[in-house]
């Protein structure tokens, strides 16, 4: 690796060794790909040292230059770049391409990278006609970045992807494409009136969304202004009433009705608009079901609801939460947690501090009008899953059910206290859907924001964001207060098994004290049985010796001088008749037993122990004296 980083500096000129390493570990090492990525591929040649081969690749300078002067192989890269001269190097600087993404438009951005943040803003604004101030340019994956960051410090591959957020509405314009642009970043506020049921609700749409898409979640609209002539005009150019406009939805009959229908009560809503204007044809032409209300069909009561009423598993009741979630927005949703709220407390809560996130509980009500608007618009937005997939643990249920509701606000008073239960049982239907942003801490867990259906993409994007920083410092305490935990523990286990090992090395040095005594005393116990068992041999040869016979004795005696390895001496007299193991009997009986001990004699030198005990002293010649000595057998 070091000699791949040292040809990558020497082909591409970086001093800085860091931001080598970083430009190479982005290619995955790959010398080539990075040089790649870092020059121009279209202006210059690389040389590769195996046969002479031309490659193209990236060059210095506007023009090619020849590398005859160069031809010599270098030991230290595979291939090795055409470096007419450090200023050429200088003046070729790295593009960055960059897609920013706001709202549903997507804008390509080409800079170098000597380039600053606040040049990236400048461009947009001159595509989005958004002033540079009011824009937060989000999507970075380093750390904090203001306007007067160089682009070449953040270490950026060649390919990114940012977005824009406007949490403020911009200053207005004196042109008309200013002007247009302000009506399309502003909200507009349909306030329907349900005349069957005489209530009002209050719908939040956006100046870019069209009549279609507020079609697709209301009813049915046929009175509009009569400058709105078609379903594809935005709001902000329809003529409706800023900021406010009143619209009624009621029911009407279907001109053909057979009795099943009659039965189901298959009937049309008819809005009307408070502006003058003749009646806007329906949507049916859109794909949208006669009688939808709000992104609900009519037919929505034989809808499978989002989740049973009274299940007892809560998985099984997320899982189909999920399915049909899922079928009515589409794929591109949250990723919803599958199981028990105490199971997401502690997948969100409980690991290392540096795994835990935030725990997002998303509360569903079919009955609201907020809630297809909040789900198909905000919930689902590309940038708001994205953001809850990385920072978040998404658990849903849903309080259409009161059996339901009644489950979930026991689970918020024993998990988030009475307040909490209270403030969310307080909240009238109009108000759900609910995103309750919770954040864990030592002792209990912290409701940061509960956030209402009726908000923006933006909003909602900044309150989540604001979580998050707040998140994000008391992560970092704890994350502290972790490792120097950990340290402590470590510390702590260090001198615990110190201990331990030298509690094992006592105790076997102890019992092998008491194996070694134990086995003297048993060697011990051996000697002594060995030495009475001697003495007990001796005492019995010694007895049973026959008595010595006096120098006056008639008979024939021999006397016998025998002295032991020690230097002693000790005599007695025999009868020339008696056998020679009178003799070795009574060297026993002195402690020598002729086992251990050989007799030996002097002239000629011989091993009595060798001759026949049962012959007579006389017979091996042991007459009339001899002078005998023992020695130890080998």
């Amino acid at each position: 690796k070091f000699t791949v980083s040292f040809s990558f500096q020497a082909c591409t000129g970086i001093e800085n060794i860091d931001e080598a390493i970083t430009l190479l570990e982005q290619n995955n090492w790959d010398l080539v790909a990075a040089i790649n990525g870092v020059i121009p591929q279209e202006n210059g040649i690389l040389q590769s040292e195996y046969g002479g081969e031309t490659l193209q690749g990236p060059a210095y300078g506007p023009t090619s230059h020849s590398a005859a002067g160069s031809s010599t192989p270098s030991s230290s890269s595979a291939f090795r770049h055409v470096v007419p001269s450090r200023q050429i190097v200088e003046r070729q600087p790295r593009m960055l391409d960059f897609r920013v993404e706001y709202r549903d438009r997507n804008v390509d951005v080409v800079l170098e990278d000597s380039s600053t943040v606040g040049d990236i803003k400048r461009i947009l604004e001159n595509e989005l006609q958004i002033p540079a101030s009011k824009m937060l340019l989000k999507g970075w994956k380093t750390g904090d970045v203001d306007d007067s960051t160089v682009l070449k410090t953040l270490h950026l591959p060649k390919n990114n992807s940012l977005y824009v957020l406007t949490p403020d509405l911009p200053l207005p314009s004196s042109s008309h494409s200013g002007a247009l642009q302000e009506s399309l970043n502003q909200n507009f506020m349909l306030l329907v009136t349900h005349r069957e049921v005489q209530r009002e609700y209050n719908l939040n749409f956006s100046g870019s969304s069209t009549i279609q898409e507020v079609k697709r979640n209301v009813y049915d609209l046929t009175s509009w202004p009569p400058s709105a002539t078609d379903d594809s005009m935005t709001l902000a150019v329809s003529g409706l009433t800023f900021p406010c406009h009143r619209l009624t939805v009621g029911r009407r009959s279907s001109p053909v009705q057979t009795r099943e229908q009659s039965e189901e009560q298959c009937t049309d809503v008819h809005m009307v608009s408070d502006s003058d204007g003749d009646d806007f044809e329906d949507a049916t032409e859109f794909g949208v079901d006669d009688g939808e209300m709000f992104g609900v069909a009519s037919s929505a009561l034989r809808k499978s609801p989002m989740m049973p009423e009274n299940a007892e598993n809560e998985g099984d009741a997320l899982l189909q939460f999920t399915a049909e979630f899922s079928s009515r927005y589409g794929d591109c949703h949250p990723v919803y947690f599958i199981g028990s709220l105490e199971a997401a407390f502690q997948e969100a809560f409980y690991g290392k501090a540096r795994d835990r996130k935030l725990l997002a509980i998303y509360l569903h009500h079919d009955e609201s009008v907020l809630t297809n608007v909040f789900c198909s618009q905000m919930l689902c937005a590309e940038s708001i899953v994205s953001y809850l997939s990385q920072n978040f643990i998404t658990w849903a249920w849903d309080m259409t059910k009161e059996a339901n509701r009644a489950r979930f606000l026991t689970m918020c008073t024993r998990h988030f206290g009475s307040v909490v239960a209270q403030t969310i049982r307080t909240q009238k239907t109009d108000q759900f859907p609910l995103f309750l942003i919770i954040m864990g801490k030592r002792s209990s867990n912290e409701v940061l924001n509960v956030i209402q259906g009726n908000t923006t993409v933006d909003e909602l994007m900044m309150r989540l964001m604001a979580a998050m920083e707040i998140f994000s410092a008391q992560q970092q305490e704890d994350i502290k207060d972790e490792d120097e935990r950990e340290a402590r523990e470590n510390v702590k286990r260090e001198q615990d098994e110190a201990y331990r090992i030298s509690l094992e090395a006592d105790r076997a040095k102890r019992e092998a004290q008491e194996r070694e005594m134990a086995e003297q005393f048993r060697l011990e116990q051996i000697r002594k049985e060995q030495e009475e068992e001697r003495e007990a041999i001796r005492l019995s040869l010694e007895q049973s010796l026959p008595p010595e016979p006096k120098e006056e004795s008639t008979e024939s005696v021999s006397k016998l001088r025998i002295r032991t390895p020690s230097g002693e001496f000790f005599e007695r007299r025999f009868l020339a008749s008696s056998k020679l193991q009178v003799v070795f009997d009574f060297v026993a009986s002195k402690g020598y037993p002729w086992e251990e001990y050989k007799l030996l004699g002097t002239f000629p030198r011989r091993d009595v122990t060798q001759l026949d005990p049962n012959k007579s002293l006389l017979e091996v010649k042991l007459y009339p004296q001899e002078t005998l000595f023992l020695e130890a057998k080998e």
